[in-house]
């Protein structure tokens, strides 16, 4: 076992985009832990769309070992963490495995919103922060004015912040020597009951589930038996190890250090996020404490483009829940658009990652309804959780909705403060605070979650020119004046299309998606009646003309009677036919319909 004086653990936080990978790549280049043939870049990014969108998705460890300057041998441990808001749990439990943050702070951009976040997240883990500016060698970075903002925002003393660039290796000698000489070592007992925090998990087709851990107390051996506390399922250890970055194996973890175990388990969600691991034997007293569940915040319904393809997507979903316990599913079916799924995600990003993969990985055309959030549905015989629109029970057993509230932190330049501010005011936001940093507003705001899934994030991005940058944190529920809009075509409800938004918006809502709808449908030989209902009372109509013969064409002249006759005639027909016609909407008119928020 190593000293546990010898031993740091650190984890780099950043906001999305600041260099967090590449200087991951730096200290993994500059400890030797790979070769420059073997090197690459964005080295723990395993999964190409995280290396294409410069994102990191799942949370990755890597042991490296340093000589510092005093002769001592060093073993840091450095967790990769993800930046993005929807993955803010991994990173607590990320940071619950250490005892110190690289603070990582673009010297050209500044601190940004999930700058803020994760720093915050940091400091309630009791970390010893380290700021460090990167991108130093830039002509626009400004380390001075950016030490100032790291001072006057997050509050943390910034006059000794490393100064590195992760691009070029400079500074990388320095940041190192810092780590050593401010994180502190971990503790734990060898002789204690085994205590261990689950980091992360990932499937391996040959393996199985590979755990990453922490240990807190006592050792994981090969051949022991060990038990997951959440779910109280025992296995045998198969294999115990690290990452350098390539997987090595070893005899055993002690306590301070972080590495892998395979147990031969089958599926990544028997094993949690923020578990505990100890021994089956010799269980430890109590769990470490912050262990919860995953819960997805967002869903939408997934359908095949081809009806052929329900079982390949059947199982893609199957492949891809292997390896993401927080991406949850269940099949529904839709009148419109045939056999689906109904999927559970942990926000947009994350949603949107799962539709990539499967477009990528399995060759799906997908068609997504509009992502819609979780409401609490108190009827008079009980409570309901509802996750699809569709599924509302009757308005005359409802006595009050809640729905799901956030707290917002918005960063932006002073010159778009007040597009910012009107955004969020349309969007039924309360202003918390509102604070100025060096030509930077900070406005904090509660908003319903229902709002921000629409098109929030693009409508942000928009109108601040793409300098705003927004972390959310979810803030319980709140009862809501709130309706269901039902799209009703020839008086025949369409399920895909229907929503539940706050009353006050539910008219122009409602009247933008009949007027999109107008466009998109064909004409019949009939008129066609689109329209946007809350239970029995019509808020928006738009009407398809109906393809018309022009059955007076065969009539020269004569008396104005016979040309009336004719067109009688045809109106009884019409008539006839729009009773007993059916409207067939295709399924491209569907698609342009639920992209509506893209406008």
């Amino acid at each position: 076992m190593t000293d546990l004086s010898l031993i740091r653990n650190f984890a780099i936080i950043a906001h999305i985009d600041h260099g967090k990978s590449t200087l991951a790549d730096r200290l993994i280049e500059r400890c030797g832990g790979l070769s420059e043939r073997e090197m690459k870049e964005q080295v723990l990014d395993s999964m190409e769309l995280e290396r294409e969108r410069g994102i990191t998705i799942k949370a990755q460890t890597v042991r490296l070992n340093y000589t510092a300057r005093d002769g001592a041998t060093y073993q840091l441990n450095l967790v990769d963490t993800p930046g993005h808001v929807d993955f803010s749990y991994e990173v607590s439990r990320s940071l619950a495995a250490c005892e110190g943050s690289i603070l990582l702070v673009d010297a050209s951009q500044g601190v940004e919103a999930q700058t803020l976040a994760n720093a915050y997240l940091a400091i309630d883990a009791d970390h010893e922060v380290v700021p460090v500016l990167n991108k130093i060698d830039l002509p626009a970075a400004e380390p001075d004015r950016v030490k100032q903002q790291i001072e006057d925002v997050i509050g943390l003393d910034a006059a000794d912040a490393v100064n590195v660039s992760a691009k070029s290796g400079l500074g990388i000698d320095d940041l190192l020597e810092a780590l050593v000489a401010r994180v502190p070592p971990p503790t734990g007992e060898a002789e204690a009951p085994l205590k261990a925090l689950l980091v992360d998990s990932w499937y391996d087709p040959y393996l199985g589930v590979i755990i990453l851990v922490r240990v807190r107390d006592g050792a994981i051996r090969k051949g022991q038996r060990v038990r997951l506390m959440s779910s109280g399922r025992a296995y045998q250890v198969d294999r115990v190890g690290v990452f350098g970055p390539a997987r090595q194996d070893l005899g055993e973890l002690g306590p301070g250090e972080i590495g892998f175990f395979t147990a031969g388990i089958k599926a990544v969600a028997e094993t949690s996020v923020g578990d505990t691991v100890t021994e089956d034997r010799k269980p430890a007293e109590a769990p470490l404490p912050g262990f919860k569940p995953s819960v997805p915040v967002v869903f939408c319904s997934l359908f095949p483009a081809d009806a052929a393809d329900y079982e390949d997507l059947r199982e893609s979903l199957a492949k891809l829940r292997l390896n993401d316990a927080s991406f949850h599913y269940e099949a529904e079916s839709s009148a419109a658009l045939g056999f689906g799924f109904r999927c559970g995600f942990l926000g947009l990003l994350h949603m949107e990652i799962v539709q990539e993969r499967l477009l990528r990985e399995f060759g799906l055309e997908l068609i997504a309804t509009a992502p819609s959030v979780i409401y609490k549905i108190h009827l008079v015989d009980g409570i309901l959780d509802l996750h699809n629109p569709s599924d509302m029970p009757d308005v005359t057993r409802i006595k009050t909705i809640e729905e799901p509230w956030i707290r917002a932190s918005i960063i932006v330049p002073d010159e778009f403060l007040g597009s910012v501010l009107t955004l969020c005011t349309e969007r039924r936001g309360e202003q918390i605070e509102l604070t100025y940093v060096g030509g930077r507003a900070m406005a904090v705001y509660k908003l319903p979650l229902n709002e921000v899934v629409f098109d929030f994030y693009d409508r942000l991005k928009s109108v601040s020119r793409g300098y705003a940058s927004f972390d959310y944190e979810l803030d319980g529920f709140r009862e809501g004046d709130l309706a269901k809009v039902a799209i009703l075509i020839n008086q025949e409800p369409v399920d895909a299309l229907s929503m539940i938004v706050h009353r006050s918006q539910s008219e122009p809502r409602g009247r933008a998606l009949c007027q999109r709808l107008k466009d998109l449908i064909p004409r019949q030989l009939f008129k066609v009646a689109i329209q946007a209902a809350i239970g029995g009372k019509v808020i928006a109509r738009e009407t398809v003309s109906a393809l018309r013969k022009d059955v007076t064409a065969k009539c020269y002249g004569g008396d104005v009677s016979r040309k009336r006759k004719l067109l009688d005639k045809q109106k009884e027909g019409k008539k006839r036919m729009r009773q007993y016609g059916n409207v067939e909407i295709p399924q491209s008119a569907f698609i342009a319909a639920l992209r509506m928020s893209d406008d």
